[in-house]
């Protein structure tokens, strides 16, 4: 027997009907729902009933008007998303976690990187010397010699020269690695939704404003693989262990081929490893810290550390022997690591990956 949960947030129904009506709470139930399109629109017929925010009537236009424009299709005599229909969900998530953004947001670490592409800002400061006289802000540096020498008289010098501002664009390769082992809607806790929203909200950010930037997605269970971004809305969990090592490893795998300037992992679990291959067997030890499953995680962030891979962590549970687990795999990889509950995760991992990409020079 399965058994579904779906806590009831009035907040994040309220927030998502505000933005785009129902359609994008439509877009959020088809990630709660893994792609099911009629199980989505079946629960928003229950949220028409049972809350009123919107009657069943508005479900049959927004049924109407997705296929219309080619979002949903049918299929075998099924509705399912057609590739329209999965990029928008991606923009939606996007939209959704922007929106919560704030500009000092608590809890938010940073480390400064280089990269490629320069972009001229609008604001100017002084000259100073070794600076490039093709940055020069003319208009500026005209000024502020009539501020000093007023309209007669012109004689322009170093100290009025003026500089345009630039920063340096980072080219990044990122994984995102997905724990999808059992704990992960174990409890009544839904955990995967908000993993998977970030995923594809970081999908569309990076198609939408970095082209340059690289994401792939490896999911981690009893073994890890990659999935194609377009398999996102589907993704489920199973009944796995936590193959950490695994997913670590796949992960850096796909990083040693990128060519970007910088290179890192965001991980996103809810516990302890509890599980590595041997000799092609799967080694479990669900209980505790096997010292054997957890030395073997902590060389593949060692390693991850050779070869400049930063991986930063962002622990949806406080499990005590994961804290303990994830401190000494940031400690050795020197990254980052986060306590994030499930409605700041996203917040978390956007201002993160922004604010590192850039740096000003």
């Amino acid at each position: 027997m399965t058994f579904e949960y779906f806590r009831w947030d009035n907040k994040l129904v309220q927030q998502l009907i505000a933005q785009h009506g129902i359609r994008n709470l439509f877009n959020f139930l088809l990630t709660k729902f893994s792609g099911d399109v009629e199980k989505a629109l079946e629960m928003l017929k229950k949220i028409a009933q049972n809350y009123g925010l919107f009657s069943q009537d508005d479900v049959e236009r927004l049924k109407d008007e997705l296929q219309k424009q080619d979002v949903i299709r049918l299929q075998d005599g099924k509705l399912k998303l057609t590739s329209r229909g999965e990029q928008e969900i991606r923009e939606s998530a996007l939209e959704m976690i922007f929106s919560t953004l704030k500009k000092d947001f608590s809890g938010f670490h940073t480390i400064p990187v280089e990269g490629v592409g320069v972009d001229t800002l609008s604001e100017s400061r002084p000259y100073q010397f070794g600076d490039s006289y093709e940055r020069i802000d003319y208009l500026t540096s005209l000024n502020n010699s009539y501020k000093r020498n007023g309209l007669d008289e012109f004689n322009l010098t170093e100290d009025d020269l003026a500089i345009y501002e630039t920063e340096h664009r980072t080219s990044c390769a990122t994984v995102i690695m997905v724990d999808i082992s059992h704990s992960m809607i174990l409890y009544g806790e839904d955990r995967i939704t908000p993993a998977k929203n970030v995923a594809l909200a970081m999908a569309g950010l990076i198609k939408k404003k970095f082209p340059r930037d690289s994401l792939n997605v490896v999911v981690f269970g009893d073994e890890a693989k990659e999935i194609p971004l377009e398999r996102l809305p589907y993704l489920t969990v199973g009944p796995y262990h936590t193959n950490t090592k695994a997913g670590l490893e796949m992960a850096a795998e796909i990083l040693r081929k990128k060519k970007n300037s910088n290179k890192q992992i965001f991980m996103i679990t809810d516990g302890k490893p509890s599980c590595v291959n041997l000799g092609g067997k799967l080694y479990k030890n669900p209980f505790g810290l096997d010292p054997r499953i957890v030395n073997m995680t902590l060389n593949e962030a060692a390693d991850c550390k050779r070869k400049n891979i930063v991986i930063s962590t962002f622990m949806v549970a406080r499990d005590p022997h994961l804290v303990q687990f994830i401190e000494e795999l940031t400690e050795i990889n020197k990254g980052r690591a986060y306590y994030s509950d499930l409605n700041h995760l996203g917040q978390y991992m956007m201002m993160d990956f922004i604010k590192n990409r850039r740096k000003h020079v």
